[in-house]
C-alpha cells in the first residue's frame, strides 16, 4: 500500500509539474485535477497488480475510480472539463498493463 501511495504521489506530482511548465491551461486547480487522475492511475494500477484482484474486480475498480474522478470533476468544474480525467486515467491504467504484458509474470510488481 505504501507504494502504491508513493505511485499516486510521484505521478500526480510529475504530471502537475510537466503540465504546469510545458502546457500552462491558465487553470492550476485543473492542473491539479488531472495530475490526480494521472497520479490515481498509476497508483490503482500498481495496487491492483496482484494475484490477490481477479481482472473482474481490477476492472471494476477502475471503472469505480473513473466514476469518481467524473464525479468530482464535474462538481468542481464542469462535464467537458471532468472527461479528460478519465481519458488520461485510463490510458494510464491500460499503459501499465500493457508494459506489464511483456514481462513474463505479467506484473510490474517484481
Amino acid at each position: 500500500m505504501k507504494k502504491a501511495l508513493m505511485y499516486f504521489a510521484l505521478g500526480t506530482a510529475v504530471s502537475f509539474l510537466i503540465n504546469y511548465f510545458f502546457i500552462s491551461s491558465e487553470n492550476v486547480g485543473l492542473d491539479l485535477y488531472y495530475a490526480i487522475a494521472f497520479g490515481l492511475a498509476w497508483g490503482l494500477a500498481y495496487y491492483l497488480d496482484t494475484p490477490n484482484f481477479s481482472l473482474p474486480g481490477k476492472l471494476g475498480l477502475s471503472f469505480a475510480a473513473m466514476g469518481v474522478l467524473v464525479l468530482i470533476g464535474t462538481l468542481i468544474f464542469n462535464v467537458q472539463l471532468a472527461v479528460p480525467s478519465i481519458l488520461k486515467f485510463s490510458t494510464v491504467f491500460v499503459a501499465y498493463y500493457l508494459i506489464a504484458s511483456f514481462r513474463a509474470n505479467k506484473s510490474l510488481r517484481r
